[in-house]
């Protein structure tokens, strides 16, 4: 898939690059200079910040002719929360960390560009430290169980977990957005302010939750058992009904597969020496 990837991206850079032959060559051509800008490959470089879906984004930029840029793109974020569902306490963090690159097509000169690129690193996960208070109860797939008091002499604790929700099955992955506005505006203009919607196909989410310590059937805690036992009825019934839950929840983040981008930012451009 990486050598698949890397075969695009310079077929998708080599094709820009030849898409005006008389500017490699150093030929000062109307068609392709306009403005105040250069239509020399790699004389202008941007850099811009900004916010999207993947976190508080850095990208860089350089022109390869005037319809064709070539965009780096770093994404980081990190968020902690704590919440309660079906009884079941979590403290989640969501981790954010991806990096890709994007060829900016202008096909009329404007604002207006399509941008397919690759998403070529791709960490973005949640993950969640899960516990039950004793003696309380929470639900998995529609049936109540109660959290077990601790007992050392039983080697009781109350039940407590973890999870990890995936974002990036597709360790590379291919985007396409569009949208309006040029990191390197042709008009010779220092500032800009970008804007892009589209898509990455980070491919089904992926969910692992685990339990662990002591459940009950009833409050009064006269059936209870180790979550991690292979054969006590009570903890076979606890990790088939976690596995029908985790199966629902799954199927509930499948969209997310294909994953939304829309961004806003401030750009700064400037010349390269010669």
């Amino acid at each position: 898939m990486k050598r698949i990837v890397v075969f695009v991206c310079a077929a998708l850079v080599g094709t820009a690059l030849t898409a005006a032959p008389s500017t490699l060559l150093g030929q000062s051509s109307p068609s392709l200079k306009y403005g105040t800008g250069s239509s020399r490959p790699l004389s202008q470089f941007a850099f811009d910040g900004g916010v999207s879906p993947l976190g508080i984004q850095m990208q860089v930029a350089t022109n390869l002719n005037s319809h064709f840029n070539l965009r780096g793109t770093g994404n980081l974020f990190n968020y902690s929360t704590n919440f309660t569902a079906s009884g079941i306490t979590a403290a989640a963090k969501l981790n954010l960390a991806s990096a890709g690159a994007s060829l900016d097509v202008y096909p009329f000169r404007s604002g207006f560009r399509i941008s397919p690129g690759v998403l070529l690193h791709n960490q973005n996960q949640v993950t969640a430290a899960a516990s039950v208070p004793a003696g309380t109860s929470f639900t998995l797939n529609d049936q109540t169980f109660y959290s077990a008091n601790s007992n050392a002499g039983a080697g009781a604790t109350p039940v407590n977990g973890n999870a990890t929700l995936g974002l990036n099955t597709n360790k590379t992955a291919f985007s396409m957005t569009t949208g309006w506005g040029n990191m390197i505006p042709r008009s010779g203009r220092h500032w800009s302010f970008p804007f892009e919607i589209g898509v990455v196909l980070v491919g089904a989410p992926t969910l692992k939750v685990n339990l662990g310590g002591w459940v009950c059937y009833d409050q009064a805690q006269t059936e209870c058992a180790d979550i991690a036992s292979t054969t006590d009825p009570i903890a076979i019934s606890v990790q088939s009904n976690l596995s029908a839950q985790v199966a629902k929840w799954t199927k509930d983040l499948e969209p997310l597969k294909t994953y939304p981008i829309v961004s806003g930012g401030i750009a700064y451009s400037f010349g390269a020496r010669r």
